[in-house]
């Protein structure tokens, strides 16, 4: 990799020169090859990835932006992304991290619900992105069970038909796009800025005790969507979410709808990862099905 071309689009962006001492892989990412570019008295984190995905960098970008905006949870500042030779390139602030404790976790559940109530002005977003590698399209859209349908579930099981996967996925998948409004009676829900992929490996606590969400997929949708991605790999702890709880109540209709949301990212891991992930998401939506009145 050209590192100098990388820190020459830092100094452009950021006005000050760096002094490049050196260029350290990082473990964890299984999309993206991630480095910590450290300097004499500053480092950066930078995400390298063909030059076709610079779009998905933009993107991403774009919804660390908005989520800072927001001035609840704090996530690493973009700095600059584009090409660079064959690759695409994203450069973030670069945030060290600490360890979790009861405090943090508090905090964390508390600044996710208040990012949570601040509404938005329709269910989308004002740009497509990505959730991992696959295509994620957000057109605006005034009702949220058919955003859902159209935008999320039927988007993956249409990929999935394109991989091969037929049959009982899409027969019963299709049937639950058509029981969609059943799922969702007394309850509508107000679009909340997602951080849309939020799992244990896309949130950590920093230096100084301050939660860091990062890797987002951001889109304007029900709070609970993003509440029950917290749940699907593992969890967060008890502290989150009894303190998620206090600052937001969540109605007992969720732990239903948890698993609707969740097979968004069953149906995504099918798509990206193989059939690994197929019995799970036949099974999912077979339960749901056995829920419908």
């Amino acid at each position: 990799m050209n590192w100098q071309a990388i820190v020459e689009n830092i100094e452009n962006a950021t006005g000050a020169a760096f002094k490049l001492i050196n260029a350290k892989s990082l473990a964890g990412g299984d999309i993206n090859s991630a480095y910590c570019l450290q300097g004499v008295d500053k480092s950066y984190f930078v995400k390298l990835n063909r030059a076709e995905s610079v779009e998905m960098f933009a993107s991403e970008a774009a919804g660390l932006t908005e989520l800072a905006a927001t001035s609840t949870v704090r996530t690493p500042s973009p700095v600059v992304h584009g090409i660079s030779a064959a690759n695409a390139f994203l450069v973030l602030e670069y945030i060290e991290f600490g360890s979790s404790s009861k405090t943090s976790d508090r905090l964390f559940g508390q600044q996710l619900a208040l990012l949570h109530q601040q509404q938005q002005p329709y269910f989308g977003w004002h740009r497509d992105n990505t959730i991992g590698s696959t295509p994620q399209p957000n057109s605006s859209n005034g009702d949220w069970i058919e955003f859902w349908c159209t935008h999320r579930l039927q988007h993956q099981l249409q990929l999935a038909a394109a991989k091969g996967y037929g049959g009982r996925l899409q027969a019963s998948g299709e049937q639950l796009c058509e029981k969609l409004t059943q799922f969702f009676d007394n309850y509508q829900p107000h679009p909340s800025l997602l951080h849309g992929d939020l799992w244990g490996g896309n949130a950590a606590i920093d230096k100084q005790g301050n939660p860091v969400i990062f890797d987002p997929a951001c889109y304007y949708g029900d709070k609970q969507a993003d509440l029950a991605m917290t749940e699907l790999f593992g969890g967060f702890s008890q502290d989150f979410y009894a303190t998620y709880r206090d600052t937001c109540p969540i109605d007992t209709g969720y732990t239903t709808r948890k698993k609707l949301y969740n097979l968004y990212h069953i149906l995504n891991h099918l798509n990206l990862f193989g059939s690994g992930y197929l019995s799970q998401a036949e099974n999912i939506i077979s339960s749901l099905l056995s829920e419908i009145r």
